[in-house]
């Protein structure tokens, strides 16, 4: 039997799993990778979230929230339909909320407004954070710094940051999220190192699928589609840069996902 593995981030409702979804849930399943959490990115994609939750309890649960690309859609109907969404089972936390300087689709004061708005819900409600955060460090902290103390908890998802940004996510006592960029031997091989300065308890596991496919699986799918399945992969990597068995990397990040989101015992 495969460990149990718990993938933090994955984007099961994009289109390109619209074919085969319910054949890439059971080979994640079937990889030990269960449950799996959904990343609401938009209203909508946060109510297609929920839906795949329902049809797959205790398999899938989710997060709703407004990724800072859609952040333009944030407005004043946006957190009582957030908090809705949050008051269902099977929603997790809030997000993924952040910055994004690197695209830019929204604009920066309109993605630091939908963040904090974001930040004060997850404070409200208990929930704790899932957050992005690209070429926006400074403000990103700025942001975050405030309000850690009521923040339950947050986790900087798909880290591909550097030593400065590491340091700082720890001491806000956030927890970190890897994804198949560590595979990446074109700029991912920096976090080869960082990792090995997580803290056991603060790192999760992710593919963020379908994107983030890790470059250096064999075979190759001709798809190039990441689905959460490979999250083995990930953890092997990862367990091999801190030089622990797999299989003690997939309990211990494990067991900090079921803490973080408050999931039950597997």
């Amino acid at each position: 039997m495969p460990p149990t593995l718990i993938d933090i981030g994955t984007n099961l409702t994009h289109g390109s799993f619209d074919r085969d979804r319910a054949e890439v849930i059971a080979r994640a399943r079937a990889a030990g990778v269960t449950p799996m959490v959904v990343t609401g990115s938009d209203i909508n994609a946060s109510h297609a979230a929920l839906a795949l939750c329902e049809e797959y309890p205790g398999a899938l649960y989710c997060t709703v929230g407004m990724h800072p690309h859609h952040a333009q859609a944030f407005d004043a109907g946006t957190p009582a339909a957030l908090r809705e969404l949050l008051a269902r089972p099977g929603v997790l936390a809030v997000g993924e909320c952040g910055l994004d300087y690197f695209r830019n689709f929204s604009p920066a004061d309109v993605q630091r407004a939908a963040f904090k708005a974001q930040l004060a819900l997850a404070c409200e409600t208990g929930r704790p954070a899932f957050l992005h955060q690209r070429d926006a460090h400074q403000d990103f902290v700025a942001i975050v710094r405030p309000c850690r103390n009521q923040l339950a908890a947050g986790v900087v998802h798909c880290f591909a940051g550097g030593e400065t940004e590491l340091r700082d996510y720890l001491e806000l006592d956030l927890h970190i999220g890897i994804t198949g960029w560590i595979c990446d031997e074109r700029r991912g091989t920096h976090l080869r190192e960082l990792v090995k300065r997580i803290p056991a308890d603060r790192l999760m596991l992710e593919t963020d699928a379908p994107y983030l496919l890790p470059r250096d699986i064999r075979p190759r799918p001709a798809h190039h589609r990441n689905e959460p399945m490979y999250l083995a992969h990930i953890c092997e990597t990862v367990a091999a840069c801190v030089a622990k068995p797999a299989t003690q990397l997939a309990a211990e990040t494990t067991a900090n996902a079921r803490r973080f989101f408050g999931l039950p015992p597997g």
